[in-house]
C-alpha cells in the first residue's frame, strides 16, 4: 500500500522529490539536531493522487490521524483543546521553491472555545485573539475562497476608527470584535459558518494546499521557472510556535550571506512581536538582523552558529526562517537561497576558495543566463542630479520605464510594448504577473527578504524595496518624493537595484564592469566590489574553458563584429551570412543583376559586386586570422532586395492616374517583383536553388572568397575560409555547386600563383537533409545545423506569423514548455538532429559537425548539442562567453548546481 505521511524524523533531503523541498528540508535540520518544531510531511504523491481524482487518496486521512495523534501525545496537548490547545500550521512545499505561489493556513485548531484556553495559557488574552484573527482570515481566504481584499478592508475601517497605524495598535477587544467581523464575511460569501472543528480545519486546509498547486500564479510562476506542472506539492504540518507574544518573541528570515552580492556576513530581516508572514509581506518594516544581537543575545549567537551549521552541510548558500517564542530559538525553514547573478558567480569562488566546494562545482552553479545579466549595460550617474528617493538594493541591475502602479497596467502595458516599473506600497503574491511584465518593481515598505525582493531576485529583476521616503498612493495612481515631485503614473523612472536608487526620466546606461573585462581582457581592482565580480566571472570561463569540449564561435557578418566575436573567446566564425553584404548602397547592384535582360549585362552586374564581396571577406579572415571562418553563400530569394511591391504598385498607378508614364525603372521593379513573386517565400527560390538556377552568382561569390584568401595568403595570413551551401535537400544539389566551387578555386589558384582550398559543407535546415545525412555526407566536408529554419520545416511553422498569433496560447496551455526558436525541441528537431549526426559520421568519420541557429547560444540547447556530439555551435558576438560557460557546464560529469527554484 502507498504510504503518504512521513514525521519529521523519518526524511532527509535526499527525499526532495516526495517530501518537497519545505519537509525536505525540516525533516534534515531535525536530523541534524536543531531546534524544528515537531511535525510531518503529506507527500507529493498524494497530492498528485487527489488532483487525479478530485478526493483524497485511501488510507490518507487514517495516515494523518495517527501522525497526529503521535504529535498530540508527545506535546501532552491535542488539537484544538479547550485549556492550552495544540495548534499547527499548515504549509506547502513542492520540490522547487515557489515563495508565496501557493497556501499557507497558520493556528490550525482555534475556535470559539479554545481561544480563552490559549489566552490563559499565555497569558495575553490580545495574543490568542490575534492568532484566531488570523486564522480566520487565512483560512476564508485560501480554504473557502472569499476574496482577501474584504478582510483587509475590514482591518483598515477598524484601524482608522481606533486610530490605530497599524493592527499591533488594536487590543484584545478590538480584535475579539475583528473576528467575529470576519465570520460574518464568511458567512455573507459562502453561505456557510467558519468551521469550529479543528479536525474539520486541518482536513480542508491540507486540501486547499493541494488545490493551491493549480492556481493561477502557481502555474505561471511555475511557467517562468521552467518548473514541470506534474510534480505536485507536499504538505508540511508543524506544530505552531508564535513569535507575536511579545518583545521577547519576533520572526525573521536570514541568509548565510548576501544574496544580492555574495558577500559573506549575516544577513537578513527581523521584526519583534510578529509571525512569519508579517516579516515577508513587507506590511511592517523590519529592522536589519543585526539589532537582534541587541534585542536578544543569546537567540543572535544560536541563529549565527545554526548558520554555520547549515551553510557547511549545504555547502551552498542558505535561506532560513526562524521564530522566536519567548526566548527560545526554533527554526522554521532552510533551503538554498535565491540569488542574483552577481551573487552566484562570488559564491561560487568564494565557496571554491574556502574549500567548501571544487572548482568543477563552482562552475556548475553559475549559469550563462546570469552571465548575461551581468553582460547588460549599467546606469550611468556621473551626470546626474540626486535621485528621487533611495530604497534597499534587493535585486540589481539597470531598468528603465513608466511607472504603473497595479500589475494589471503592467501586463497591458508591456504587451503593447512599452517598458514599465512596477510600483506598489508592498507586493503580494497575487501582483506576479506584474512582476514578470515589468522590467523593475519598487516598493515603498517591506525589506530585502521580503515577497517583492525574494521573488525579484529568483527571476533576474531589477528591486528596490523598502523607500520609505515615498509616499505610494495606487489608489491616485502616483507616487511623491521627499521633496514634493509627484510622479503620475505613466511618467518615466529609472530603477538602480545595485544602489537602491530611483531617478526621475531615463538615465544614461554604460557598458558594466563585466562587459568591458570581456572586450578588454583587464580584471580591474580584486576585492569585494566590481573587481572581485569580475575576477570570479573571469575563473567561472577559464575554467569553462579548461573542461569545456565543444568549441564555440560567432555568426558575424562585417570585420568588426569578428573581431569584438574573438575578444569575447570565439574560437572562428560559424556562420557569415553574405546577404548582408548586399545591402545599402550595393542593393542597386544586385537590382542590375536582377533585371538584366541578357547574359552580359548580368555578368556585368556580377562583376561590379565581386570587389566588393572580395574586400568584405578579406577584412573578416583577416580579423579572425588563423580560425576557421564558414562563409554561407546567398540565401533568400532575389526579391528581397528588391523594393516592396505594395510601393512599386503605387507609385506606377498614381503615375497612370495622373495621366504619366510611370518611370520605367519602377515599370521594370515591378515586373521583376510579380515575376518572382512567391506565395511562401522560406519553401521557394532560395538557398542552394539559387545557385542552381541563377547562373553566375555562386561563381561569383566562390571568386570573391577565393580571391580574399589569396589576397591573406600573399599578406602573410592564415585565412581558413570553409564555403557553407545552404538549405540543400538533396545529395545531388551540393555535388553540383561543390563541382563549381572547385572549378572557381582551381582558376583563383592557378591567377594567383598559390594553392586555394576551402572545405566545402552544407547546412542542415530540412528534415529530408537530416533523413538523407549519410548521403549528403559523402558530398560535403563538415554539416552545420541551420535550426531556426530546421525548426520551421520540422513543426510547419512560419516563424514570422506563428509567434505573435498563437504562442502565447500554446506556452498557456503547455504544448510546449518554451519556445522551440528559443530552446532545441529536443523530442522533434532535437531527433532529427541526433539521426544526422549518426549517419553524416557513418558515412564520413571525420565530418565536423556545428550548429549556427539561435539556439547556439541558448543555454539548455547548448547541453543538448554537446550530448548529441557536435563540434562546435555558433552564437551572435554578445552571447559567445554565454556559450563558452555554457559548453563547459554541459561537459561537467555529476556534478551538483545550485538549483535555488
Amino acid at each position: 500500500m502507498v504510504r503518504y505521511v512521513y514525521d519529521f524524523t523519518e526524511g532527509g533531503r535526499e527525499m526532495a522529490g516526495l517530501l518537497g523541498g519545505k519537509g525536505s528540508n525540516l525533516a534534515e535540520m531535525t536530523r541534524l539536531g536543531l531546534p524544528v518544531p515537531p511535525g510531518f510531511v503529506i507527500t507529493t504523491e498524494a497530492c498528485r493522487a487527489f488532483l487525479t481524482t478530485g478526493g483524497e487518496p485511501p488510507g490518507m486521512s487514517r495516515e494523518v490521524s495517527d501522525h497526529l495523534a503521535a504529535l498530540e501525545e508527545a506535546a501532552g496537548r491535542r488539537l484544538g483543546q479547550r485549556d492550552d490547545p495544540l495548534l499547527l500550521s499548515v504549509r506547502s512545499g513542492a520540490r522547487f521553491s515557489m515563495p508565496g505561489m501557493m497556501e499557507t493556513i497558520l493556528d490550525i485548531g482555534l475556535n470559539d472555545d479554545s481561544v480563552s484556553g490559549l489566552a490563559k495559557a499565555s497569558g495575553s488574552e490580545r495574543f490568542a485573539w490575534d492568532s484566531y484573527r488570523r486564522l480566520v482570515q487565512m483560512f476564508g481566504a485560501t480554504v473557502m475562497g472569499v476574496d482577501a481584499a474584504l478582510f483587509e478592508r475590514a482591518m483598515t475601517d477598524l484601524e482608522e476608527v481606533r486610530g490605530a497605524g497599524d493592527d499591533l495598535r488594536l487590543d484584545a477587544r478590538d480584535l475579539a470584535g475583528l473576528v467575529e467581523t470576519y465570520k460574518t464575511v464568511i458567512r455573507r460569501e459562502t453561505g456557510e459558518d467558519f468551521p469550529q472543528s479543528p479536525a474539520e480545519q486541518l482536513r480542508r486546509a491540507i486540501l486547499a494546499v493541494f488545490q493551491s498547486w493549480n492556481g493561477e500564479r502557481a502555474r505561471l510562476y511555475r511557467r517562468r521557472e521552467h518548473i514541470p506542472d506534474d510534480l505536485g506539492t507536499a504538505v508540511s504540518v508543524q506544530r505552531m510556535v508564535f513569535g507575536n507574544l511579545g518583545v521577547d518573541s519576533g520572526s525573521g528570515v536570514a541568509f548565510t550571506r548576501d544574496p544580492a552580492t555574495g558577500r559573506p556576513g549575516l544577513y537578513g530581516d527581523y521584526l519583534p512581536d510578529a509571525q512569519g508572514e508579517d516579516v515577508v509581506s513587507g506590511i511592517r518594516n523590519t529592522v536589519p538582523l543585526s539589532e537582534l544581537e541587541r534585542l536578544d543575545a543569546a537567540s543572535y549567537t544560536g541563529l549565527r552558529a545554526h548558520m554555520e551549521t547549515l551553510e557547511r552541510h549545504y555547502r551552498d548558500l542558505c535561506d532560513i526562517e526562524f521564530t522566536i517564542e519567548r526566548g527560545t530559538l526554533w527554526m522554521l525553514q532552510t533551503r538554498v537561497g535565491k540569488r542574483t547573478a552577481e551573487a552566484a558567480f562570488a559564491l561560487a569562488a568564494a565557496l571554491a576558495d574556502e574549500g567548501l566546494i571544487t572548482p568543477d562545482e563552482g562552475l556548475a552553479r553559475v549559469s550563462g543566463e546570469g552571465l548575461a545579466r551581468l553582460m547588460f549595460p549599467r546606469f550611468d550617474t556621473s551626470g546626474d542630479g540626486e535621485p528621487l528617493a533611495r530604497g534597499l538594493p534587493a535585486s540589481p541591475g539597470a531598468a528603465v520605464g513608466a511607472a504603473v502602479f497595479h500589475s494589471a497596467d503592467a501586463v497591458r502595458r508591456a504587451a503593447a510594448g512599452e517598458k514599465v516599473v512596477l510600483v506598489r506600497q508592498e507586493t503580494n503574491p497575487d501582483d506576479l504577473p506584474g512582476m514578470i511584465a515589468a522590467q523593475a518593481v519598487l516598493t515603498g515598505r517591506g525589506g530585502k527578504t521580503s515577497h517583492a525582493a525574494v521573488v525579484a531576485r529568483g527571476m533576474g529583476k531589477v528591486c528596490v524595496c523598502g523607500a520609505e521616503e515615498l509616499t505610494v498612493d495606487t489608489g491616485a495612481r502616483r507616487f511623491t518624493a521627499p521633496d514634493g515631485t509627484v510622479v503620475e503614473e505613466g511618467t518615466v523612472v529609472s530603477v538602480d537595484g545595485s544602489t537602491g536608487a530611483v531617478y526621475a526620466g531615463a538615465v544614461p546606461l554604460v557598458d558594466s564592469e563585466v562587459m568591458r573585462f570581456l572586450e578588454t581582457g583587464e580584471t580591474g581592482e580584486t576585492g569585494e566590489g566590481a573587481g572581485g565580480l569580475v575576477d570570479a566571472v573571469a575563473r567561472a570561463l577559464g575554467r569553462a574553458d579548461t573542461v569545456r569540449r565543444l568549441e564555440v564561435r560567432a555568426n558575424a557578418d562585417t570585420p568588426e563584429d569578428a573581431a569584438r566575436a574573438r575578444r569575447f573567446g570565439a574560437r572562428g566564425i560559424g556562420l557569415c551570412r553574405t546577404e548582408h553584404m548586399f545591402l545599402g548602397e550595393r542593393r542597386k547592384l544586385v537590382e542590375e543583376m536582377i533585371l538584366a535582360d541578357s547574359p552580359t549585362a548580368r555578368d556585368r552586374a556580377l562583376a561590379a559586386l565581386l570587389p566588393l564581396q572580395r574586400q568584405d571577406f578579406a577584412g573578416i579572415l583577416e580579423a579572425m586570422d588563423g580560425l576557421p571562418v564558414t562563409i554561407r553563400l546567398l540565401d533568400p530569394p532575389l526579391h528581397e532586395f528588391l523594393p516592396d511591391r505594395t510601393a512599386l504598385a503605387v507609385r506606377v498607378a498614381a503615375a497612370e492616374a495622373r495621366g504619366d508614364l510611370p518611370a520605367a525603372r519602377d515599370t521594370q521593379l515591378l515586373a521583376a517583383v510579380n515575376r518572382m513573386h512567391e506565395e511562401n517565400p522560406m519553401l521557394g527560390l532560395r538557398g542552394v536553388r539559387l545557385g542552381l538556377v541563377v547562373p553566375g552568382l555562386v561563381a561569383m561569390q566562390v571568386r570573391a572568397i577565393g580571391e580574399a584568401v589569396a589576397e591573406r595568403l600573399r599578406a602573410g595570413g592564415d585565412p581558413r575560409a570553409e564555403i557553407m551551401v545552404p538549405l540543400v535537400g538533396d545529395a545531388r544539389e551540393l555535388s553540383i555547386v561543390g563541382e563549381e566551387v572547385r572549378r572557381v578555386l582551381a582558376e583563383v589558384s592557378e591567377a594567383a600563383g598559390t594553392p586555394v582550398a576551402c572545405p566545402v559543407g552544407t547546412m542542415i535546415e530540412l528534415p529530408r537533409a537530416a533523413l538523407t545525412a549519410g548521403r549528403i555526407a559523402e558530398e560535403a566536408e563538415f554539416f552545420s545545423f541551420g535550426t531556426n529554419d530546421l525548426t520551421q520545416t520540422t513543426w510547419g511553422f512560419s516563424r514570422d506569423d506563428v509567434e505573435a498569433e498563437f504562442f502565447s496560447a500554446y506556452l498557456d496551455k503547455g504544448v510546449f514548455p518554451a519556445s522551440p526558436f528559443e530552446t532545441i525541441d529536443r523530442d522533434g528537431v532535437g531527433r532529427l538532429v541526433g539521426i544526422a549526426v549518426a549517419e553524416g559520421r557513418a558515412a564520413r568519420p571525420d565530418l565536423k559537425i556545428g550548429v549556427c541557429g539561435e539556439h547556439g547560444g541558448d543555454p539548455d540547447s547548448v547541453h543538448f548539442f554537446h550530448a548529441a556530439g557536435l563540434d562546435y555551435v555558433s552564437c551572435s558576438p554578445f552571447r559567445v562567453p554565454v556559450a563558452r560557460l555554457e559548453a563547459g557546464r554541459a561537459a561537467l560529469r555529476d556534478t551538483g548546481a545550485s538549483d535555488s527554484r
